[in-house]
């Protein structure tokens, strides 16, 4: 599975099992319009439909992770632009919720900004993420007569909290990674050089584990955000019933008293 190198999203899965998922407009810090929207949403469903996914590594190309929305596009719609943008939220928010629907975890590197609906709506429907030391977070709505999308509005929430959330979405302060982290809106830190290695590190050790387990799990911490932990109990018995009868849990039971390494099969 592979995209033409100048399309605005990239995606090839290697034989790991990992998703290799890049928005890919440089020369416009990644910032985005419908059509890299719609070409993310497909991409994001093509890897729902390959059962060789195990893991997704989404970036961006160039030095930004994602600017947010393309404002010279914006800009050019003039009076058209409530109906553009009418679609182009449509898509973003279509994308954001295939991410959190995914059966693979995503694991996302930022460098540079990760800015507006898109950049953050991003960051904040993935699972792990990993930021070069010198990233920067930004919401950035509301200083141009916006407000927030991709989900963000309740995802941003859910991650930091409402104060923190408020803070980020009316004052509009550019976060560094290591404040980022802070308030856990992402997952850790790396020097700028390790970027790359870091994120490729963490989805390589996912992507040995067994996949139904990653699934389940993703799917259990996902579906019972907002919810009464009482009113999650009999799901999480009935998923930790389920897996037991799989081949991948019976393997790591054996290799636990076998004490070796684990063979996963994703059977």
């Amino acid at each position: 599975m592979t995209t033409t190198i100048d399309a605005p999203v990239l995606l090839d899965v290697d034989d790991a099992g990992v998703a290799w998922l890049r928005l890919n407009r440089p020369d416009s810090a990644n910032g985005v319009d419908v059509e890299l929207l719609k070409a993310l949403h497909d991409a994001v469903l093509r890897c729902h439909a390959d059962p060789r996914v195990r893991v997704v590594r989404l970036s961006g190309a160039g030095p930004h992770f994602c600017a947010g929305g393309d404002v010279k596009t914006f800009e050019s719609k003039g009076a058209g632009l409530p109906d553009y943008l009418r679609e182009a939220t449509a898509w973003l928010q279509l994308a954001s919720a295939a991410l959190i629907q995914l059966k693979a975890p995503v694991i996302t590197s930022v460098q540079g900004f990760a800015a507006g609906g898109a950049g953050l709506g991003l960051v904040c429907a993935s699972d792990i993420v990993v930021a070069a030391r010198s990233a920067k977070f930004f919401s950035g709505a509301v200083r141009v007569g916006m407000a927030p999308d991709g989900g963000s509005s309740v995802t941003l929430t859910q991650l930091v909290g409402l104060r923190h959330a408020l803070r980020i979405l009316l004052t509009n302060p550019t976060l560094t990674a290591d404040e980022a982290a802070g308030i856990g809106l992402i997952t850790e830190v790396v020097d700028d050089e390790l970027l790359a290695e870091r994120a490729d590190q963490l989805a390589g050790q996912l992507a040995a584990l067994p996949p139904q387990a990653l699934s389940s799990t993703k799917r259990l911490v996902w579906s019972g955000l907002g919810a009464p932990v009482e009113a999650r109990l009999a799901e999480e018995a009935r998923t930790v019933s389920e897996l037991s009868g799989t081949a991948d849990a019976l393997e790591g039971l054996r290799a636990v008293i076998e004490r070796r390494a684990p063979r996963f099969t994703g059977k």
